[in-house]
């Protein structure tokens, strides 16, 4: 995938998550989306960015 703005279907392909859970995600407003007339549009660096962010955060020993 080389394009920069995905649709729903390439997102899911992309994180390996269904599309109900693509849609879920956008409805509720947790996932970085646009809306292109009436379709969602989801730019592929700021997804990058929002898996990322996902990243549970750990605790460092001292």
């Amino acid at each position: 995938m080389t394009d920069k703005w995905l649709t729903v279907k390439e997102v899911a392909e992309y994180l390996k998550i269904s599309t109900d859970l693509v849609y879920k995600f956008a409805q509720r407003g947790k996932i970085p989306v646009s809306k292109v007339g009436n379709q969602w549009r989801f730019d592929r660096e700021e997804i990058d960015a929002w898996v990322k962010a996902q990243r549970p955060r750990t605790r460092s020993k001292t």
